[in-house]
């Protein structure tokens, strides 16, 4: 599938990708150039292949509720949440973030590779709710501008009406604004560990949002950034990747996110919230754990990567302790991170392991998540 900015991205001069379906830009110009404009200025990102879901009626909040982890009710208008879509054996089916935009609307949108299972768990879950489901992806286009100029980017072409709305919006917020004259739902949310805003429009207007954006940006050193910054950006920030961090083998709790589910979800007659997949949720919350996901710092000079072995020692690449889910060259740290998951008696900050990097064992330590944090 193409993006509805596919013809931008080729004038551009983008490397092309094939990725959950779509085919989608990798880069522009360079992966080290990109991912410093995001941390040093701005970076516009086009996520028009992740899937956006409409759930509205006057039970939509209960249906989330039974459908998802999370406790969707207490969402106020205008304010969104990360949460999960588990299997009945607690399993993630993929990571989500949900928007409220009214009070008896929410969008929920999905990453690419899931969003079919996702418009069908949520349409299955809710059958006996008073609720309307419907996908909007193919109508709907996604851009992101991230980094620290991204407030003066983006209000610099927002009606002026909405400026001071759109620049006094908090983290996980949203609302309704014109901006480059399109009525769009703007969130002050992303993926790479900096200030930023998402912008949701309609897919035919997408082209002349980007444009917008680029000729606005110019001065404040935006550039157009592809799916290759967007992950090394993530991964400095300890953000999870499904298909890496999360998959259908791993629960909320192995990947530190717990907090996300919501056991005190009640009836209104104070009874627990039956929601899918809260027997083993309960469970694993109570149970100590086999694995941890951690942050580790290269020590070395060659990267891990996602799937290789980590090793207890330097010198014994048969002691397997755990495997790496993310890994890279951090062009802002300057040295290899990684993430992965590894036994307990191992994740203690400080603790020096190593990882198989085909035949060879790199030396790393066991570091708190994020890598990266924004100044302040």
């Amino acid at each position: 599938m193409h993006s509805p900015l596919h013809d931008e991205h080729v004038a551009l001069g983008a490397t092309l990708t094939p990725f959950a379906g779509w085919l989608m830009p990798l880069r522009y110009s360079s992966d080290l150039a990109e991912h410093q404009a995001v941390r040093q200025a701005a970076g516009l990102f086009d996520l028009s292949h992740m899937g956006e879901i409409r759930v509205s009626g006057p039970q939509a909040g209960a249906a989330l509720d039974h459908a998802l982890v999370g406790n969707l009710t207490a969402v106020g208008v205008g304010r969104a949440r990360y949460t999960m879509l588990c299997a009945e054996d607690g399993s993630v089916i993929d990571d989500l973030v949900v928007y409220r935009t009214g009070e008896e609307d929410f969008l929920v949108v999905a990453n690419a590779s899931n969003a079919a299972v996702v418009l069908a768990e949520l349409a299955q879950r809710s059958t006996r709710f008073e609720v309307t489901i419907g996908d909007e992806s193919e109508h709907t286009a996604l851009v992101a501008v991230q980094g620290p100029r991204a407030q003066e980017i983006v209000t610099s072409i927002t009606a002026p009406d909405d400026v001071d709305a759109v620049a006094r919006l908090k983290y996980y917020t949203g609302l309704e604004a014109t901006v480059a004259g399109i009525d769009a739902l703007v969130a002050r949310t992303g993926y790479t560990g900096e200030d930023g805003y998402e912008l949701f429009v309609p897919a035919t207007e997408a082209t002349t949002l980007w444009r917008a954006l680029l000729k606005a940006g110019e001065p404040h050193g935006l550039v157009p950034a592809g799916l290759s910054a967007r992950d090394s950006l993530r991964l400095e920030a300890g953000m999870p990747l499904y298909g890496n961090e999360l998959d259908r083998t791993t629960t909320p709790h192995d990947a530190g996110l717990g907090r996300v589910v919501k056991l005190d979800k009640a009836e209104a007659d104070g009874a627990p919230l039956p929601f899918v997949g809260r027997a083993a949720l309960e469970a694993r919350d109570a149970s100590q754990p086999s694995r941890v996901l951690v942050g580790l710092q290269g020590l070395g000079r060659r990267a891990a990567r996602h799937g290789f072995p980590v090793v207890r020692s330097t010198d014994r690449l048969d002691l397997v302790v755990g495997q790496v889910t993310s890994g890279a060259p951090s062009p802002t740290l300057g040295f290899p991170i990684a993430m992965a998951y590894v036994t307990p008696e191992v994740s203690g900050v400080g603790t020096e392991l190593a990882v198989d990097v085909r035949g060879r064992a790199e030396p790393v330590r066991v570091v708190g998540l994020p890598f990266y944090r924004r100044p302040q």
